[in-house]
């Protein structure tokens, strides 16, 4: 299908200085929302996530495990939304929280560089789910976006999306390696446009993650894109998140940008590891290392 074609149908991207007056305003508005119970539902929307080339069987089972404890443990708090994991260790998870709320989701179709076959990234994704997870987070190809090859990156996302029927696909831009403020923008609309249920920022394994600057520009294209076609998708910041603070500017740019309604673990997540503890540790009042 042709989706460089549909560009021209949004909005046009934001400039620079409107992003920054965007990530102003918001940075103002944050201390506001640095507040219990803005945390506590940060809490709720973290993926809660090992990706570490030393992940064993045992590593991932204790974590999802003490995971699925929260809720005996804090019964007046909301758990993470899921445990994100390395697509062979999905049905590890599933043994692990089974019987719980929580969800499962893998990276899969190549992350994080999504350079391999694309024949390999469908089968990716179509085991991960086959497994068990709930939900996929793939890599948009980054080198045809900065090459120009959008219609062949949009392309690999449709195909993915279809390997991925029903469960909910985040597409990961890898915004730090993007060039610009409108590629980002460019980026998300064609991931929308193939399908993705989700914009994520970052894979978190390069040196660049997610920044206020790339998380307001998706934010405006996910406005555009539903002010076209009605169909709200979510954003998840992910990379370089550790703190409660961090935490709540970043709820405080969708809730900017976007506005309340998007305030749901339907629609705003957040990938991270030791986020999760700095969050309880600010909910508590007290050092915490639970998970």
């Amino acid at each position: 299908m042709e989706y460089a074609n549909h560009l021209n149908d949004y909005a046009a991207a934001p400039s620079q200085q409107q992003v920054a007056q965007a990530v102003s305003a918001a940075q103002q508005a944050a201390a506001e929302n640095c507040s219990t119970k803005v945390y506590e539902f940060c809490l709720s929307a973290i993926d809660l996530t090992t990706l570490s080339c030393s992940d064993s069987e045992q590593s991932v089972a204790d974590m999802a495990r003490r995971a699925a404890e929260f809720d005996l443990d804090y019964p007046n708090l909301r758990n993470v939304a899921s445990i994100c994991v390395y697509p062979p260790f999905v049905e590890t998870v599933g043994l692990a929280i089974d019987g719980t709320p929580l969800k499962i989701t893998a990276v899969a179709g190549g992350f994080p560089s999504s350079q391999t076959f694309l024949e390999v990234k469908m089968l990716e994704v179509a085991m991960a789910i086959e497994n068990g997870a709930d939900e996929v987070d793939v890599v948009l190809n980054v080198g045809k976006m900065l090459t120009g090859a959008y219609d062949e990156a949009a392309n690999e996302i449709e195909v993915l999306r279809e390997e991925a029927e029903g469960a909910t696909l985040k597409v990961i831009l890898e915004t730090g390696a993007l060039s610009s403020i409108e590629l980002i923008y460019k980026a998300s609309l064609l991931a929308m446009a193939a399908g993705a249920d989700f914009v994520k920022t970052s894979t978190g394994k390069i040196d660049v993650s997610a920044t206020p600057e790339a998380v307001v520009t998706m934010c405006m294209a996910i406005k555009a894109y539903h002010s076209v076609t009605g169909r709200k998708v979510g954003i998840k910041v992910a990379g370089g998140v550790r703190t409660a603070e961090q935490a709540a500017l970043y709820y405080t740019i969708v809730e900017q940008v976007l506005g309340k309604e998007w305030l749901s673990t339907d629609l705003f997540r957040i990938g991270a590891s030791s986020a999760a503890n700095n969050i309880l540790s600010s909910i508590e009042g007290q050092p915490i290392k639970y998970y």
